[in-house]
């Protein structure tokens, strides 16, 4: 009776295993990556154009909506500052309003608004960068979305000024090394000087926020030694930090 009992229990467990197989396989029962909550980007990332300048005129954000740009889903331009951060190029003032490098994709608006209030507990007031959107080729199609630069989605964010004067410019204060991590405990600017502790603070408050899918870093390689690119990318379910 003991020996029935014993292989009636191991026939029980086989087939509980096997069933839980099955709905491992299934996407049941089982946690897996798709359970995981969704990132800000990554919400940010499926919006469409109307949904995405709808949550812009929600928070107050004042923009102008570009009729066309080749590559973008929802061309704007900002209006104003995000929680009193302003970003824009080095072009003078009287030439951003014209020129294609101030287009941006509502999407990554509203990332850069998220961004600005982390910015504003460091009193920074202006972030400039290299480039936001970089027009695709002459024989991109008319109809076709882009990603990165190509699609409004990016900002290459080259210094950091604050209220007071002082400005975190990355390719001098960032103090990194091409492979090293960018964030955790083991990270930090070598030689440890002020600017670069507070750089990385602005860069891994944003990664830990998962404000944007893709963070570069002068860690990544040499191209990016003089800023951080920050990219939020449709159809994503992952982040990177590098």
């Amino acid at each position: 009776m003991g020996r029935k009992v014993a292989r009636l229990g191991s026939i029980l467990v086989v087939i509980a295993l096997a069933c839980r197989a099955t709905h491992a396989r299934a996407g049941f029962g089982i946690p897996s990556d798709s359970a995981r909550p969704e990132s800000v980007a990554q919400r940010y990332g499926r919006l469409d154009r109307d949904t995405c300048e709808g949550e812009l005129r929600q928070r107050g954000i004042a923009f102008a909506r570009v009729d066309e740009a080749r590559g973008v889903l929802a061309p704007i331009r900002l209006v104003g500052t995000l929680h009193g951060v302003s970003f824009h190029s080095a072009l003078a003032a009287s030439q951003r309003a014209s020129s294609p490098w101030e287009i941006l994709d509502c999407r990554l608006a509203l990332a850069l608004d998220d961004f600005a209030a982390q910015l504003s507990a460091h009193d920074v007031v202006e972030v400039v960068h290299y480039s936001i959107y970089r027009p695709p080729a002459p024989q991109w199609p008319a109809d076709r979305i882009a990603s990165k630069h190509p699609g409004g989605l990016a900002i290459d964010a080259a210094s950091f000024n604050k209220q007071d004067g002082t400005r975190l410019d990355v390719e001098r204060d960032f103090h990194g090394r091409i492979g090293a991590a960018t964030c955790g405990p083991a990270a930090g600017p070598n030689p440890a000087t002020p600017a670069g502790i507070e750089l990385r603070q602005i860069v891994c408050d944003a990664a830990e926020a998962k404000l944007f899918n893709v963070t570069l870093t002068p860690n990544y390689n040499w191209k990016h030694r003089n800023h951080f690119h920050l990219e939020v990318a449709a159809g994503i379910e992952w982040s990177m930090v590098r």
